[in-house]
């Protein structure tokens, strides 16, 4: 294939449709892939990231559409004759082949000669840590030694690009936190492109350069992982990433710089950003690492954005602490406060009357 001119993507989603009887998987979405970007399609269960992978795996034939790769259409070759591998969740690994056998299986389909292989092999080893494991049949390795396994065998032919279904869902979390980290890591080296399917939020935002959310077979938002947390596009997803406070209100009014929102839940919210169109009916959205709390004081009525309510539940997460405020005019409000040393002077309980205040300028305004 010829190479690409600079700024063009490796990967060209264009109007894909996918269905399944009267069931639409995949409903006319479009993407662009960049040379050695690290994708995630994030979702929940049954909203199509599985099958647009498997499309372009070549598991699936789109019913409309285009899948381009390097400016080649791919959508009717073979999945064998496609430059992209598949790393399956549940790994695929052959239970009678050694760890050396599992990385070569595919070298030697292909034809590469014995000595290539075997320095694709100890390459592939190296580059996953698995030296000295050669010689274990997967049945002898751990599950994160397994996961190393599929890895270095989807990577073994050189693949323009990997895709990754789930691949650390059998992983306890400990482990799947460090292979994120491994993960990234080889990517990185590799320079290669990855897209990788999950349902955990924390896992594309750690590994992914961007993120693509998915609803009912669309893409409803994509963007880096900082952009998507810090400011979704919608109600729903400002309530599918992360741990969101939604506050419905009107707005009251537009002056320079900010404008109010009358919500019936919490009194009047000051915001900085401006609302994306003229509607009049808005959500405040707020995370709860931005509200503070503190103890209950006398009203100040110059203070923005301060309300006072009661605590009706409190957890302890380790480095954080989690409350539930219930404000006097309404509203429930989520906050959580920093642990930032070992033992909390300013311990809030149950039962207890505090204010909770947030800037105007962590207000999400949203008007869909």
């Amino acid at each position: 294939m010829m190479g690409l001119a600079a700024g063009e993507p490796l990967l060209r989603i264009s109007s894909v449709v996918k269905r399944f009887g009267g069931f639409t998987a995949v409903d006319n979405l479009s993407l662009d892939i960049a040379p050695g970007e690290f994708f995630a399609l994030l979702g929940p269960s049954g909203c199509g990231k599985t099958t647009l992978l498997r499309m372009l795996a070549g598991f699936e034939t789109p019913d409309q559409g285009a899948i381009t790769l390097d400016g080649h259409d791919i959508a009717q070759v073979l999945p064998h004759e496609r430059p992209i591998n598949m790393m399956f969740q549940n790994y695929a690994l052959f239970p009678h082949l050694t760890v050396e056998g599992n990385i070569a299986f595919g070298l030697k389909r292909a034809g590469m000669p014995k000595d290539e292989i075997a320095a694709r092999v100890a390459e592939m080893v190296a580059l996953v840590r698995l030296e000295g494991l050669e010689k274990r049949r997967p049945d002898q390795l751990s599950g994160g030694q397994r996961q190393r396994v599929a890895l270095a065998r989807s990577l073994a032919r050189r693949p323009r690009m990997l895709l990754l279904d789930e691949p650390l869902a059998a992983l306890d979390k400990k482990l799947r936190e460090s292979t994120q980290a491994e993960l990234l890591e080889v990517q990185r080296r590799l320079g290669m492109t990855f897209i990788i399917v999950t349902h955990d939020q924390e896992e594309a935002m750690t590994v992914a350069d961007r993120i693509g959310v998915m609803d009912k077979g669309r893409l409803v938002q994509v963007a880096p992982p900082r952009q998507l947390y810090e400011a979704p596009n919608s109600r729903w997803i400002a309530g599918f990433v992360g741990d969101i406070n939604l506050i419905e209100g009107q707005v009251a009014a537009r002056q320079a710089g900010h404008f109010t929102i009358a919500t019936p839940g919490a009194g009047t919210v000051v915001a900085s950003q401006v609302p994306q169109s003229d509607t009049s009916s808005v959500c405040a959205a707020i995370r709860p690492e931005k509200i503070r709390l503190s103890r209950a004081a006398p009203h100040d009525p110059k203070a923005v954005n301060t309300f006072t309510g009661e605590i009706v539940s409190a957890g302890f997460l380790g480095s954080a602490s989690v409350y539930s405020v219930k404000l006097d005019q309404g509203a429930s409000l989520r906050v959580a406060q920093a642990n930032a040393t070992r033992v909390a002077a300013d311990e809030f309980s149950v039962g207890q009357r505090v204010d909770v205040s947030f800037a105007p300028d962590d207000v999400v305004v949203l008007d869909r």
